[in-house]
């Protein structure tokens, strides 16, 4: 009997019992912590940051068991849900770069194993147990569009890739090092979703995060995947997709616009008028309850596009806390926590620096337990929507997150100059400034130096 059909019928088994989580035969699996993962999503993650793992280059030596023991590190910092970027085998067929080179993570060459440069099933288990000892939670990277060219399937079910003109599997955009999947094929489905069904019952992991989620593949797929997935275990769902249609079966998925126009503002091609009419914009179209996933930097935007210094300059402080305070949940990379200063390198091993020479651990620890604890920040219908303030000056924007008692004001100038403007003389009034400085109420006209932000909350 293949391994596909026995998860296939464990997943029956599943659905006949109504058995959440088969943790049992799992000696490494902490049930204290499962226990709050079970059938409280979204909710759960509404007051939570997600942290981007880039295994690779994490640590020097580049493996699970070297990042296990970043994770307490991690939980300090105030993040609670670790994205695992892919950790299977990586093609060596028409690989990226050459042979002698480690290739890309999402070139996969067998979706059930480990790539042997991260180490072993057990350490990624053991990975895993660590963060639910910590009540975290660790959703995997998973890769439905495509596989590496020499993927099992390629000769066993060539029916499963999407064919050119003559005949050929293809592949998409420059990508050449992968094979495109084609998801009109039933078959595919269901053995792609035995695969993910895999994690679930191996590795007890939390979720997904689901790259180029509505991009060649049929909604129709995640329709079947994830109502049979969520009957193994309650899951958090990530989309790598900016589009309403993802929702409600995804709880979060990508804000690429409002990242574009941060970008914008800092390069002073855009201006706070475009946030604030983005965010109404995406009111209508998303509503209120999907999760909108806030960022100002993840692997893709590090390795082509540069460091946040490169892209916000010295705004990246002000820029990060437009990001936690706006709504969505905010996410952290890698080594963004301590001003990673380089593009880390896609193909090759590229080790980040964990020097901290402008104490950024503590900015980001401060906006993650900002975020934790004042509930009008909170993600989704949990949280208050954004009021925003005429403030008579195009770079500076201002805006209230009022919920019952718990109230956020921000302040931002959002340029490399010296701004003045013009709020209501009750901004603020009885609150305290978490960003340092005096800020007094009762004053209409206020001067903010360069990339200067207020965070008063009561």
């Amino acid at each position: 009997m293949n391994k596909h059909l026995l998860f296939s019928l464990a997943v029956v088994f599943l659905l006949f019992t109504g058995c959440k989580s088969d943790t049992s035969s799992n000696e490494s699996v902490n049930t204290e912590a499962i226990s709050l993962s079970t059938g409280l999503f979204p909710e759960e993650a509404k007051n939570l940051t997600i942290y981007e793992v880039n295994i690779r280059q994490h640590t020097a030596e580049g493996t699970l068991d070297a990042f296990t023991s970043d994770i307490p590190r991690i939980k300090e910092l105030g993040s609670d849900i670790l994205w695992i970027m892919p950790v299977q085998p990586i093609g060596l067929k028409n690989r990226k770069m050459s042979e002698e080179e480690l290739g890309s993570y999402y070139s996969i060459k067998s979706y059930s194993e480990i790539n042997p440069e991260f180490g072993t099933l057990e350490d990624f288990k053991e990975m895993v147990a660590k963060a639910h000892e910590l009540n975290m939670y660790v959703i995997l990277d998973w890769v439905p569009n495509h596989t590496a060219w020499d993927h099992d399937w390629v000769t066993d079910y060539p029916e499963f890739y999407a064919k050119d003109d003559d005949g050929n599997i293809t592949y998409e955009a420059d990508w050449t090092d992968i094979a495109l999947l084609d998801h009109s094929n039933s078959e595919l489905r269901s053995m792609m979703i035995d695969e993910m069904a895999w994690w679930i019952m191996e590795t007890d992991i939390d979720g997904f995060r689901c790259d180029h989620a509505g991009h060649e593949i049929p909604m129709l797929f995640w329709e079947e995947a994830i109502p049979k997935l969520n009957a193994m275990k309650d899951l958090f769902w990530l989309a790598e997709w900016d589009d309403p249609k993802m929702h409600p079966l995804f709880h979060a998925s990508y804000n690429w616009e409002l990242h574009h126009i941060s970008n914008g503002v800092a390069e002073g091609e855009m201006d706070k008028h475009d946030i604030e009419n983005f965010i109404q914009k995406d009111m209508k179209r998303y509503g209120k309850a999907p999760y909108r996933m806030t960022f100002t930097t993840n692997h893709d935007e590090n390795a082509w596009k540069g460091t946040v210094f490169e892209r916000y300059g010295d705004g990246h402080k002000a820029n990060a806390v437009l990001m936690w305070t706006l709504p969505g949940i905010p996410m952290i990379y890698s080594g963004q926590e301590v001003g990673l200063e380089k593009r880390l390198k896609f193909f090759t091993k590229d080790t980040v620096t964990w020097e901290d020479p402008g104490n950024l651990q503590e900015f980001y620890t401060s906006l993650n337990s900002l975020r934790k604890e004042n509930q009008a920040l909170w993600s989704g219908e949990y949280g208050a929507t954004p009021e925003f303030l005429k403030t008579g000056n195009d770079y500076v924007i201002a805006f209230n997150r009022f919920s019952d008692n718990n109230r956020v004001s921000v302040i931002i100038n959002l340029s490399d100059q010296a701004q003045e403007v013009n709020i209501p003389a009750d901004f603020g009034a009885g609150m305290q400034n978490l960003a340092g400085g005096e800020f007094k109420a009762g004053e209409e006209i206020r001067k903010l130096d360069p990339w200067q932000f207020h965070i008063l909350v009561q």
